[in-house]
């Protein structure tokens, strides 16, 4: 197994008005909507924002990084740390405001309509966490590359023989006068 513990990771309670925000500033964007900023800003928003908040959840374990988020509708994402590509650090001035940034995740496999739809808003220290998941990303890679390098069956052994035996003769043929 690996040596490498589970690490848990800590979000910024100021994500609490940070989302508050955000919600309130699309609410605003809209016409129809934007009667509604109020009563998000004052109560429903405050509300949300504090569950939403209590659910967060991002564990990093040898194997896969897993997120768990949502009230009503919960949704837990697990990565296997050896498909992710790049783990993007993005820092805007409402992220720097509030003393939050976001950690946006390239994974192999993912069709062009769901690249970059893993994204994990205000964990505190969020880029000695980024440097973690990579860091844990080269072990697990690192762990399921060695046992390929040993293992071999007999039939295998005997395949590799006789390619290289005929590797051989292509060798003296080629070096043969003509």
């Amino acid at each position: 197994m690996s040596d490498q513990p589970d690490l848990r990771a800590s979000f910024n309670p100021l994500i609490r008005p940070y989302l508050v925000l955000y919600v309130a500033m699309i609410l605003c964007m809209t016409i129809v909507f934007a009667p509604l900023a109020l009563i998000w800003v004052l109560g429903l928003g405050q509300w949300w924002a504090r569950h939403y908040f209590d659910k967060l959840e991002c564990v990093l374990g040898a194997e896969a990084l897993r997120f768990r988020k949502g009230i009503l509708f919960q949704v837990e994402k697990i990565v296997p740390l050896e498909n992710i590509q790049d783990v993007t650090f993005i820092e805007g001035p409402l992220l720097r405001a509030f003393h939050l940034s976001v950690l946006k995740f390239e994974t192999a496999g993912q069709s062009a309509g769901q690249a970059h739809n893993m994204q994990l808003v205000g964990i505190i220290d969020a880029d000695v966490f980024r440097t973690q998941i990579l860091a844990y990303r080269e072990a697990a890679r690192r762990r399921h590359a060695s046992p390929a390098v040993h293992a071999g069956s007999a039939a295998d052994v005997e395949l590799l023989r006789a390619i290289d035996g005929k590797l051989q003769t292509i060798i003296e043929l080629l070096r043969a006068p003509r």
